[in-house]
C-alpha cells in the first residue's frame, strides 16, 4: 500500500429521520473515486463518527469498501479514549478485506501525558496487522502529540504516519525534521496543504475534497510533482472555500455545501445543529464565487416556505414558526412525523416570514416561543 496525495475524510449522509442515507453515501463514494482522489477515509471526525452506533460505524466502512472495490486505498477511522476499546475497534476493521490502513486519534477528554499517548498508540499498533495513521487534532482531543513523541512512535512497527491537524506550522516543520523519511506526514488542514508538502509532507486528508475532489487531488498532485504554479493557482481559487469549512464546527459547513450541490440532505445528529443563518449566507456566497454552486442554486437555497407548528399538548398557545427547510423538524414540507394530530397541528405554507408571524399572532394572541432556531 502506498498512501500519497489527497484522501477525503468522508461525511456521513443522513436522512431526515436521522438514519444513514445509504444511496447518498454510495453516490458520494463513487463520485470521489471517479473524480480522482487518491484514497478515502470513512468514519473520521468529519463523518460524525461519535454519533454512530457500532453497527452504523461498520456499515459506513463496509459500504465504502464495496463501492470502492479496490480502486483506491481505504483508511478506516477507529478511535476511542479507552485503549482497550481502541484496540478492539482496530482489530475489527483490520479484519476487513479492503481496509488498507487505520486512522486513530489521540484519546479525547482523558488528556494523557506524552508517555500515555505513546503507550496507547503502541498498544494498538502491536494488536493489528494494518498500518496506523495517527491523528493529531488537539483542538478536539485536548491532547497534542509532540514532535519528540511522534519520532518515538515512528520507530514502532505498523505506525506509518500522522495526520497533523495541530494548525501549528512550526510544530509540523519540527515533525517533518524529527521523523524518518518513510514516515508519512499528512496535512489535516486543507488551507495549509501546500506549506506542509513544501516541508516534506506527503499529502492531505481533506474536508474540502468532499465538495471539490478533483480540484483538491489535482492541487495536491501538482505540489508533490513540484508544479507549484498549478498548485498555487488551484489553492488561490479555492482557499476561501477551504477556510469556510471551519466557520462553524466541522462538518456543518461541508454538509451544507454538499446539500446545496444536491449531493446529500443537510441533516446532522445532535449535539450538532444546523448552521446559523448569517454564516450560512456567507457560505453560500463563498460556494457561489468558487463555482461549486450556481448563482441560481444559491438563490434557491435561500428560498423557503414558512409553517406554524401549534402544539396544545405542550401548553396553551405553544406555537413555533419553522422554515420548510429546517433540518431539525422537517420531514417533508415542514411536517414532522410522529406528532399526535389531536394535539399538534401544522399550518401553512406561508410565502413570507412576516405573513407567518401575523397569522400566528392572530391565532394565539400570545406566543410562548415564536421562532425555531431555523428562522
Amino acid at each position: 500500500m502506498q498512501l500519497r496525495g489527497c484522501g477525503t475524510a468522508l461525511v456521513t449522509p443522513f436522512r431526515q429521520d436521522g438514519s444513514i442515507d445509504e444511496a447518498a453515501l454510495r453516490n458520494l463514494v463513487a463520485w470521489q473515486v471517479e473524480s480522482g482522489v487518491d484514497f478515502l477515509v470513512p468514519c473520521g471526525t468529519t463523518g460524525e463518527t461519535p454519533t454512530l452506533s457500532h453497527d452504523e460505524w461498520l456499515f459506513v466502512i463496509d459500504t465504502t469498501i464495496e463501492v470502492v472495490a479496490g480502486r483506491v486505498p481505504i483508511v478506516a477511522g477507529a478511535t476511542s479514549n479507552s485503549t482497550h476499546d481502541a484496540v478492539e475497534k482496530a482489530k475489527e476493521v483490520a479484519a476487513r478485506p479492503g481496509v488498507n490502513a487505520i486512522l486513530t486519534a489521540s484519546p479525547y477528554y482523558n488528556k494523557p501525558t506524552q508517555e500515555g499517548q505513546y503507550r496507547h498508540f503502541r498498544t494498538i499498533a502491536e494488536a493489528v496487522d494494518r498500518p496506523l495513521i495517527l491523528y493529531n487534532v488537539p483542538g478536539r482531543t485536548g491532547a497534542n502529540i509532540e514532535p519528540a513523541t511522534l519520532a518515538r512512535l515512528a520507530e514502532v512497527p505498523n505506525i506509518a504516519g500522522v495526520k497533523e491537524a495541530s494548525g501549528n506550522i512550526s510544530q509540523i516543520a519540527e515533525v517533518c525534521n524529527a521523523v524518518p523519511e518513510h514516515f508519512l506526514v499528512f496535512s489535516g488542514d486543507d488551507a495549509i496543504t501546500l506549506p506542509v508538502i513544501a516541508l516534506g509532507g506527503i499529502g492531505i486528508i481533506s474536508v474540502a475534497s468532499n465538495e471539490i475532489p478533483r480540484e483538491m487531488a489535482e492541487m495536491t498532485r501538482a505540489a508533490l510533482n513540484n508544479d507549484w504554479t498549478t498548485a498555487r493557482r488551484i489553492h488561490r481559487k479555492y482557499l476561501a472555500l477551504m477556510q469556510a469549512n471551519f466557520i462553524e464546527s466541522n462538518p456543518l459547513p461541508v454538509k451544507a455545501v454538499l446539500a446545496m450541490m444536491g449531493k446529500i440532505e443537510e441533516v446532522y445528529r445532535l449535539p450538532l445543529l444546523p448552521m446559523r443563518r448569517d454564516t450560512r449566507s456567507k457560505l453560500q456566497k463563498i460556494a457561489t464565487e468558487a463555482g461549486v454552486i450556481a448563482a441560481t442554486e444559491a438563490s434557491a437555497a435561500q428560498i423557503a416556505d414558512f409553517y406554524i407548528y401549534e402544539n396544545w399538548q405542550a401548553g396553551p398557545h405553544k406555537i413555533v414558526l419553522h422554515r420548510s427547510t429546517c433540518g431539525q423538524c422537517n420531514h417533508g414540507k415542514g411536517r414532522p412525523a410522529g406528532h399526535d394530530v389531536n394535539h399538534a397541528r401544522w399550518h401553512g405554507p406561508y410565502a413570507t416570514l412576516s405573513q407567518a408571524r401575523d397569522t400566528a399572532q392572530h391565532m394565539s394572541g400570545v406566543l410562548i416561543r415564536s421562532e425555531c432556531r431555523c428562522i
